[in-house]
């Protein structure tokens, strides 16, 4: 009995040293790594993973060969080329157009090639949210000085209706992340913020009742029509008025008080919420509204361009 008793505790031990490891790992890698390497890739070249970036451009909303050139028949020769192009190694004219455009959304040198400085803005992590839905551009303000608002909505502008100032919300996820009552202290506080600077109040539905917003955790393959794509790429994503949907993925290390290796909970409620209220994404860098977020990172404050973004949407 005293060997076997040995051996157990002795393997006991080991998983124990396996679990402490893996909870103290060097922060999560940056997100889009696989595009580290495409790196100096210009038009006119054939690159292995070319395709992935033709992907990850469309995904973020700055390519569609489907569409492209498509002007008078919806099988013209030109569209039949492009969608030849759409999944191959090709670093075509359509993928230098959609390398500018991003460069320029993101205030880059416009070189449409992938240069050192664009490739590092790439493959860190953000929302999964397109900057640019279904190929259409910024809706941009004029202001005062000739200067330019850099907030944007939906294409459309879609809002919630002018007789809905009372938004319900509540919980419902299929993945188990963090207690349910973290989440609604860390979400009551960022419905909060938003709350104090638009025309809405934000109430948590009765329980066991749907939500106009409903917040969860889940992962891969949801139900949505964009899956989750695992640690370290989107953190999480919401849709425009009036879906109300607005989902973390439960895939990353979440926390309220997050360290070097974590994606703080607040700060990713508080942009999101703006999706879900109709705001799409900022180009200015420290607006809570901007794209990108890095682990580690609290950024919950909404700025002068959030404010302005939400108060123009709901103006008229």
């Amino acid at each position: 009995m005293a060997p076997n008793l040995s051996l157990l505790l002795g393997a006991f031990l080991l998983l124990l040293v396996a679990v402490q490891s893996k909870n103290h790992t060097k922060p999560p890698e940056k997100g889009f790594k696989f595009l580290q390497h495409l790196q100096g890739c210009h038009k006119g070249q054939t690159v292995k993973g070319l395709h992935e970036l033709k992907r990850y451009l469309e995904k973020f909303g700055y390519l569609n060969y489907g569409t492209t050139n498509n002007h008078h028949h919806s099988k013209s020769t030109a569209t039949i080329s492009n969608l030849n192009h759409a999944n191959d190694d090709m670093f075509d004219d359509i993928l230098e157009s959609a390398v500018r455009s991003y460069q320029s959304y993101y205030h880059l040198k416009v070189t449409g090639s992938l240069d050192s400085e664009t490739v590092q803005q790439m493959i860190l992590p953000r929302c999964g949210v397109a900057d640019v839905v279904n190929n259409a551009t910024n809706m941009k303000h004029p202001r005062l000085f000739n200067m330019v608002a850099q907030y944007s909505f939906f294409p459309g502008k879609p809002r919630w209706p002018a007789s809905k100032t009372r938004l319900t919300y509540s919980f419902q996820s299929s993945a188990q992340v963090v207690g349910l009552q973290e989440l609604r202290s860390v979400c009551s506080r960022a419905f909060k913020k938003w709350q104090d600077v638009s025309r809405f109040t934000f109430v948590e539905a009765p329980q066991g009742a749907d939500g106009d917003i409903v917040i969860g955790f889940h992962r891969g393959n949801h139900g949505d029509g964009y899956p989750f794509d695992g640690p370290g790429r989107t953190f999480a994503h919401a849709f425009a008025p009036t879906r109300g949907w607005f989902h973390y993925d439960a895939d990353e290390n979440w926390s309220s008080n997050p360290n070097m290796n974590q994606v703080d909970l607040e700060s990713l409620a508080v942009h999101e919420i703006g999706h879900v209220l109709g705001l799409g994404h900022s180009e200015d860098l420290n607006a809570i509204m901007y794209a990108y977020f890095s682990y580690g990172t609290i950024k919950r404050d909404l700025n002068a361009n959030d404010i302005e973004g939400i108060r123009v949407l709901y103006s008229s």
